[in-house]
């Protein structure tokens, strides 16, 4: 009677590699062409914006009255303003600022909004009847009446410019993590979570989140230009950044006014807002499709 033979094992080397989540997402991502120019145009302009203004002999302060509003040359590239102060180095400070409120009132209303909506489509019931009519109850109280009794109360303060516009986009973000936790929480993988004991907290942050990564990404990256939208709004009305400091908000409102005598002063502001709302919106679209879970591995 023969010995039937041993079955030999692959080699290790052959044997296929796993992969993260994250390492399949960059993969992804690389291959999303309009994703990764995004993300290159944000990276230069952060970094202009970061170390700009110190390779430029030129303050952002600095007047030249004599010089007016020039247009661009080879002194002054962008050409200056009607106080004859670089627009460059303006430009470049202001992109500081501007991405500075961008990110941290964002950040703000990302903290707030992902926690609130969780919580709410999670529990469900009378919990979250009571979370989303108190939602409802702040969409209904004018933003601009709102800022105003801040400013009142403790100052005209650029930290409280983020904590003011942070309070009040986490809205927005907080419905739709709630519809998003509403309809992942009834698949199976969470009903095995559940079955296994896992408690409520674990459940939440562990394996619902992770799942809605995408559409939380896809609103950060809009919300960012609209907190600046909203930053070049209260500036308008006095409320937001104060001079002689600036921000891409008030360079296009100034630059609207003067337009027809001295385009360059809206022109270039506006070109860069544009790329930076271009970018964001390329590489949210990228990263939505890139941490999308469910989604093939290539």
């Amino acid at each position: 009677m023969s010995v039937p033979a041993t079955a030999t094992l692959p080699a290790p080397e052959a044997l296929e590699q796993g992969s993260s989540l994250g390492h399949d997402a960059w993969l992804r991502l690389r291959k999303n062409q309009l994703a990764v120019f995004g993300l290159v145009c944000l990276a230069v302009v952060a970094v202009l914006c970061l170390v700009g203004p110190w390779l430029l002999p030129y303050g952002y302060e600095e007047q030249k009255l004599e010089l007016g509003a020039s247009p661009p040359g080879a002194m002054h590239w962008l050409g200056t303003d009607t106080l004859g102060r670089d627009l460059l180095v303006r430009l470049l400070y202001g992109g500081r600022i501007s991405l500075g409120v961008g990110l941290a009132a964002t950040f703000v209303a990302l903290t707030i909004g992902v926690v609130y909506g969780a919580v709410a489509g999670f529990f469900g019931g009378k919990l979250d009847a009571v979370l989303m009519r108190i939602v409802d109850i702040m969409y209904s109280l004018p933003f601009p009446i709102f800022v105003i009794l801040l400013m009142v109360f403790f100052g005209k303060n650029i930290i409280l410019l983020f904590v003011a516009i942070g309070a009040v986009e986490w809205l927005t973000m907080a419905r739709i993590v709630r519809s998003q936790v509403m309809a992942v929480k009834r698949m199976e993988f969470i009903e095995a979570a559940r079955a296994l004991g896992f408690g409520k907290r674990r459940i939440i942050f562990r394996h619902i989140l992770p799942n809605i990564l995408g559409p939380i990404i896809v609103y950060t990256t809009l919300t960012i230009p609209a907190v600046m939208l909203l930053e070049a709004f209260l500036s308008f009305l006095g409320l937001g950044v104060q001079p002689p400091m600036s921000s891409w908000g008030v360079l296009i409102k100034d630059g609207a006014e003067k337009m027809e005598e001295f385009s360059w002063l809206l022109v270039f502001p506006a070109a860069l807002f544009s790329l930076t709302l271009f970018s964001l919106n390329f590489l949210g679209d990228g990263l939505r499709d890139a941490l999308d879970v469910r989604s093939s591995k290539d």
